[in-house]
């Protein structure tokens, strides 16, 4: 049970009468409702509620500032210093919480599919309900690899340790610490399960490029011919969505690595968003929600234990954990190709952009530096309605390291493997937020289908007045109108003001890159 780089005060802890180590799915769902943490639903789904953090809290997020990485990260609001001595006190008080609870629950596995570049690790838990989502979400490892397991780094999860700011440093209750020196992430003050997830994506974001492979936020499948399909996008813009299609096979739905042998999961599992989710439009979703998989805030039918996924009382960013085996099409494992198609997803809430664009070279690498869409309500703390960001790459709060070098490695790798590249606009159409409708799902599949299956390759474009991109004319399945976004609009005016609007934040956006080769800003961006 040694970790590498762990304390010998965690050490002590992992060997106490109260740690539960790999346990069971059956076990964990038993110890939750044993422990009150959740209910069971009427498909042997566990329920639980996170309390008044329904969202990440990237304000609380921070990397302790060490000798060995400091030069490394890309400091700023998203990557917040924090000193040694804080992080240190801390660690110490929330083992010592641990050590006095009746239960602790450990889960050891890995991140990363491709086992040349796979993080073993292990999280430590305070709820059972939490473990059960690690042990859902991360690669779960044999009993042959449990035997050699070495943790190279740790989770640790205390929910309800909660810090004093003015003692402990931080700027709330809740913390999520980073130490690439300890090897350690330290979260308190927050039950919001997804804080476990990214934490281990953020360390991978730090980890990969090192050794020459891109980390990415994104999703991944694969069609019938060995095909390979990315789907870049923030939360909510549909990437597990659209990466579930009954005719392709699963790699993963968040987070994968482009190594020099191609794409590989840094997965075991899914986390779906499930507000408005039916059998009827998203199958296989729908239908990987049973016993083992874990439902956060979603409202149950007291009586029938039904879910209620139209009901956004808890909050709009309800989740569903699953692991990928709940999904009869997947790759397993979550290894495949180099990509043939990539897709950035956006959910454009100005209704300007087109629902399906192709990107040159330039017009890529603005669009993966620039990552606009809208945050949409609940997936953070404070955001109720859609708001207009730029998350570079499609991930900002994840990434460790200056934007740059990821941008850089994606455009070498899109001309070395001559990758299509397609911009989706998954938001609203014929008006802006409150005005226009949000883009039909069928629609959005149709014209992905197209990209995939290379039907808009060759396809006649009409280029975009004010953003210079190439639109398709025509796509199987979708109404030629819908294609134009300035023909959705009651009002050509209203329009041109409000895409001119947009244009301007991008360039205002971009001008953070100083870096970047003058042809992207040239060539990449809008033109009007």
């Amino acid at each position: 049970m040694n970790s590498v780089g762990i304390s010998n005060k965690l050490t002590e802890l992992l060997i106490g009468n109260n740690i539960h180590i790999q346990l069971s799915v059956p076990q964990l769902v038993e110890k939750v409702l044993n422990r009150n943490e959740g209910s069971i639903t009427s498909t042997g789904a566990v329920c639980a509620t996170t309390g008044k953090y329904t969202g990440r809290s990237p304000k609380d997020k921070y990397i302790v500032e060490e000798a060995s990485s400091k030069d490394r990260i890309d400091w700023g609001n998203v990557n917040q210093p924090i000193s040694e001595e804080i992080f240190s006190n801390l660690y110490d008080k929330v083992l010592n919480y641990l050590k006095e609870k009746e239960e602790v629950f450990v889960f050891k596995g890995f991140a990363g599919a491709d086992k040349k570049y796979r993080l073993p690790i292990q999280v430590i838990n305070e709820y059972a309900w939490h473990n059960l989502f690690a042990h859902q979400l991360f690669i779960r490892p044999t009993d042959e690899e449990l035997l050699e397991h070495e943790a190279q780094f740790t989770v640790i999860s205390a929910p309800n340790f909660k810090a004093d700011p003015a003692v402990d440093g931080t700027a709330s209750e809740t913390f999520i610490i980073v130490s690439f020196e300890r090897r350690t992430v330290l979260i308190g003050g927050t039950e919001y399960a997804g804080e476990i997830k990214k934490s281990i994506f953020s360390i991978m974001n730090y980890l990969l490029p090192e050794k020459g492979v891109l980390s990415m936020h994104c999703s991944s499948n694969v069609g019938v011919e060995g095909d390979v399909a990315l789907f870049f996008g923030l939360s909510g813009t549909g990437k597990t969505t659209l990466s579930a299609d009954p005719n392709r096979r699963l790699i993963g739905d968040d987070e994968h690595g482009w190594s020099p042998n191609g794409v590989f999961n840094i997965e075991g599992g899914c986390y779906a968003k499930c507000i408005n989710l039916s059998r009827e439009k998203e199958p296989q979703i729908f239908d990987a929600i049973r016993f083992g998989s874990v439902l956060e805030n979603v409202v149950i039918n007291n009586e029938s234990r039904i879910a209620d996924y139209d009901d956004s009382t808890y909050t709009e960013n309800t989740r569903a954990a699953y692991p990928l085996q709940a999904i009869d099409n997947i790759v397993d494992p979550s290894v495949a190709g180099h990509p043939n198609t990539i897709i950035f997803l956006t959910a454009d809430a100005f209704g300007v952009l087109p629902p399906i664009a192709k990107l040159t070279k330039e017009q890529a690498m603005y669009h993966f530096l620039s990552g606009y869409t809208s945050k949409l309500a609940g997936t953070e703390r404070g955001i109720t309605s859609p708001q207009a960001t730029f998350s570079t790459c499609f991930g900002s709060p994840f990434l460790p390291l200056a934007a740059t070098e990821y941008a850089e490695m994606l455009g070498k790798k899109i001309d070395e493997h001559n990758s299509r590249v397609f911009l989706v606009n998954t938001g609203w159409t014929g008006g802006e937020y409150g005005v226009g409708n949000r883009m039909k799902l069928p629609y959005t599949r149709a014209m992905v289908q197209s990209a995939l299956e290379g039907e808009l390759n060759n396809i006649e474009t009409v280029k975009d007045e004010i953003f210079g991109l190439d639109i398709p004319l025509h796509v199987p399945g979708v109404p030629d109108e819908v294609l134009q976004p300035n023909k959705t609009w009651a009002s050509q005016e209203a329009y041109e003001v409000k895409a001119k609007e947009l244009a301007s934040k991008f360039r205002e956006n971009f001008k953070k890159f100083t870096d970047v080769s003058p042809a992207i800003v040239e060539k990449g961006g809008p033109i009007a």
